[in-house]
């Protein structure tokens, strides 16, 4: 089990639905449960991490805001945006948290690079990062030693609602996303990439499709 993940293809699901689905998932795993890697797109939904400080969302609209258990501030999520969620036994896996965002940023940076794009990590603000804008975010729960929540990838989404907060708590910050960087890609092809870059990174030797 400890080299093996099973991958659920892509769901559009609400994201208050999917988080108690990930808690049920990492509050009911034993030490045989294989790992899990869930790829969603989320109707718009602005959601605070457990710390998040309320000056960081300067004029949410009508868009829902969802205080949520991960780490972080606010961030956005919506149609367009590729998610991965990362339910792992870091135990099984020797992980520490650190080594999981690593992991996670450094698969994002090799699908970038797969579209000549280069991008970077930052010890100081968790994500990616292409020319000091940002196009993926990370937020994580660890519980019982083991992770969900995960990453979002902006592909090709509206990025407005970013302007109506303070994106992970930085007044400014510049978001962007793939569409903008390379007009060849497309959504749906980036998932394969990101999944097996995933597997690769986190040293899964098989991925189950289900």
């Amino acid at each position: 089990m400890k080299n093996t993940v099973i991958i659920r293809p892509l769901k559009k699901i609400d994201y208050e639905t999917c988080w108690r689905e990930m808690q049920n998932f990492t509050n009911t795993r034993t030490e045989e449960t294989t790992d899990e890697i869930w790829l969603i797109e989320h109707p718009p939904v602005f959601t605070q991490g457990q710390n998040g400080k309320p000056e960081h969302l300067l004029n949410p609209g009508n868009i829902p805001v969802i205080k949520v258990d991960r780490g972080g501030q606010v961030t956005y999520h919506g149609p367009g945006q590729l998610v991965a969620y990362t339910l792992i036994d870091l135990k099984r896996k020797k992980f520490n948290i650190r080594q999981l965002v690593t992991l996670l940023e450094q698969s994002v940076i090799d699908v970038l690079s797969d579209y000549q794009i280069q991008a970077e990590a930052r010890r100081d603000a968790p994500g990616i990062y292409v020319d000091q804008a940002k196009i993926c975010s990370i937020g994580l729960r660890i519980r019982r030693g083991c992770s969900y929540h995960g990453l979002a990838f902006n592909i090709a989404m509206d990025l407005e609602p970013f302007s109506r907060i303070n994106p992970c708590g930085y007044a400014k910050l510049k978001m962007t996303q793939l569409s903008d960087l390379s007009h060849t890609a497309e959504f749906k092809e980036v998932i394969p990439k990101l999944t097996h870059y995933l597997s690769k990174n986190l040293g899964y030797n098989t991925g189950i499709q289900k």
